[in-house]
């Protein structure tokens, strides 16, 4: 009974410690770990053991035997992967380097500035020296970044992997320092004289324009907002979202629209078993929104969105949830409606089958449009549609499809357009900044002896959740080889010399206690719903919930004293 993989995965890699017979690849440290789409499951050498199900923190590995039929393209996708990359030379078990210890038993303190992924990825992989502490600082009042803003609320499984987040701040030397904004309530220097190292892990906050007319028209945002908002990210939570349209149009089509398209068309009933902001579920049980368009420049062979994304796309269309429907980019020269893309790998199969399934008018709809770009957005107070020129496919010099505009136009009527172009890293004050890539030019994450970046604003807006682990290694390493050479400077100062600091300035730092009040308190919200959480977007009133739960603790402490 072999086991198989059937998400995107956290690339914690437990699992591949965990596997007695070493069949889970890529392995860490192995070509192709750091920018893998998922890892692999080898049915010809797995024993069926389950040891990588009881390891894995999303709940992603799961027996053959138990595949629904949504998860059964996963089968063969594992199956593929070693079809073509046999890891013939593998060990009979997965190896597991030498923990690197310091040349130079001393207190090392290191502040990581971003909450998100890359910012614990960076604490864990530092807290594995006893000698080293950190304090992680965020703006928000609340951690974990894009795995609490950015997933998408139908996809509870991938936010599972807060269970990593979890263990790494329960471990000795760990410190948060949230609701803490670098650059307004301490500046860079402040925190370059109290840590022996800085971490940025910024991320890239901004997001790519289409730099077309009629872009910033009410009812035209980007899918990052979009999804701030479902997910009730404090920035985003008072957003404009009219959805009194029937259709909504989404320019790019990487996973983060796939994201979009799927929320805009799902059941509000299946998303109020989510934790999908309590304002967007409202707006979205009024919704008109009956189609959404997801357009790619170049053709399906071309397409952003992952297998694993498609496939699972695909699952929601076979089980009559909604409808989706592939539009490859118009009729060939002939006049007949295009066979969809050539291929026989499993992406091929699955939009061939999409491109031929029979609509069903009486449900809600996604189509996957390719071969199209937009021109303008149109309309005069607010959106009213978008016009999309045709493209071609036009190989370069180097061969690599380019799409080129054919001069032939359509407009597509629309209640509100979406951008899903991709990602940047907006400045950051002190730092040096690349404004091409939107990243901090950065040697393998150093920076500078003593100032290191990982995650997006290192190496762009790529990768996956656990891509971030890898880039998080990397910089860790940068941080240590500084260290051991005695390139950084020992500080004298105490570690609570920042708390003093903030304190000085009345600024409401969140702790590790904190963020466990306001945990407590959307879950026990979410429990009376009948949800896995209710979150709280209010920055207000997640202070207000600390400083409640903190008054009630030195209650609780002066009554067990008496």
């Amino acid at each position: 009974m072999p086991y198989v993989v059937t998400q995107s995965c956290c690339a914690d890699a437990s699992c591949v410690v965990a596997c007695p017979v070493n069949c889970i690849h890529p392995a860490p440290g192995e070509p192709g770990f750091a920018t893998a789409e998922m890892l692999y499951v080898d049915p010809r050498s797995c024993v069926g053991c389950g040891a990588c199900t009881t390891a894995c923190p999303v709940g992603a590995v799961v027996p053959d035997t138990a595949l629904t039929p949504e998860q059964e393209p996963f089968r063969e996708l594992n199956a593929a992967y070693y079809d073509a990359f046999p890891h013939a030379d593998r060990t009979p078990l997965a190896l597991v380097p030498p923990q690197r210890r310091l040349r130079r038993s001393r207190p090392v303190r290191v502040a990581v500035v971003g909450a998100g992924p890359a910012g614990l990825y960076t604490a864990d992989e530092l807290l594995q020296h006893p000698e080293v502490t950190v304090d992680v600082l965020d703006r928000l009042p609340t951690p974990y970044g894009l795995l609490r803003a950015g997933v998408a609320p139908d996809h509870q499984h991938t936010k599972e992997a807060e269970r990593l987040f979890r263990a790494i701040e329960e471990q000795p030397g760990f410190r948060y320092l949230l609701g803490v904004e670098v650059g307004r309530d301490v500046t860079r220097a402040e925190l370059d004289e109290r840590y022996d190292a800085v971490v940025w892990t910024v991320g890239a906050s901004a997001d790519r324009r289409l730099e077309v007319p009629g872009e910033d028209l009410p009812g035209s945002s980007s899918a990052t907002a979009l999804v701030g908002w479902y997910n009730g990210h404090p920035d985003h939570r008072d957003l404009a979202v009219d959805l009194s349209h029937e259709r909504v149009v989404v320019i790019g089509n990487g996973n983060v629209a796939l994201d979009v398209a799927r929320v805009l068309t799902a059941d509000p009933d299946d998303l109020a078993r989510t934790d999908v902001a309590d304002h967007a579920l409202a707006a979205l049980r009024a919704s008109a929104v009956r189609e959404v368009v997801v357009v790619g420049r170049r053709g399906p062979g071309q397409a952003s969105f992952t297998t694993p994304e498609l496939v699972g796309l695909a699952g929601l269309a076979r089980s009559g949830v909604v409808d989706v429907v592939v539009d490859p980019g118009g009729a060939d020269a002939d006049g007949a409606e295009p066979e969809g893309p050539a291929g026989d790998d499993l992406r091929s199969r699955v939009l061939r089958e999409l491109t031929h399934r029979t609509p069903d008018p009486s449900r809600r709809r996604i189509v996957l449009r390719f071969l199209a770009s937009p021109t303008r957005v149109l309309g005069s107070d607010r959106v009213e549609g978008v016009e999309l020129v045709r493209n071609e496919l036009v190989p370069d010099a180097a061969g690599v499809p380019r799409a080129k505009a054919t001069g032939e136009t359509e407009v597509l009527e629309a209640g509100m357009v979406l951008r899903s172009v991709g990602y940047r890293g907006r400045p950051v004050a002190g730092l040096p900044h690349e404004p091409v890539s939107g990243t901090v030019p950065n040697e393998h994450g150093r920076v500078e002896p003593g100032t290191y970046v990982a995650g997006w604003v290192k190496r762009g807006p790529t990768g996956f959740l656990g891509t971030n682990k890898a880039c998080a290694q990397e910089a860790v390493e940068a941080l240590l080889d500084d260290l051991d050479a005695g390139l950084l400077e020992e500080r004298v100062t105490s570690t609570e010399d920042v708390r003093r600091l903030l304190a000085a300035r009345d600024v409401h730092v969140v702790d590790l206690a904190g963020w466990r009040a306001i945990d407590r308190e959307e879950r026990r919200r979410g429990e009376a719903a009948g949800r896995p959480r209710v979150k709280l977007t209010d920055p207000v009133e997640m202070v207000e919930t600390v400083m409640s739960a903190g008054r009630r603790g030195r209650r609780g402490l002066s009554a067990s004293s008496r």
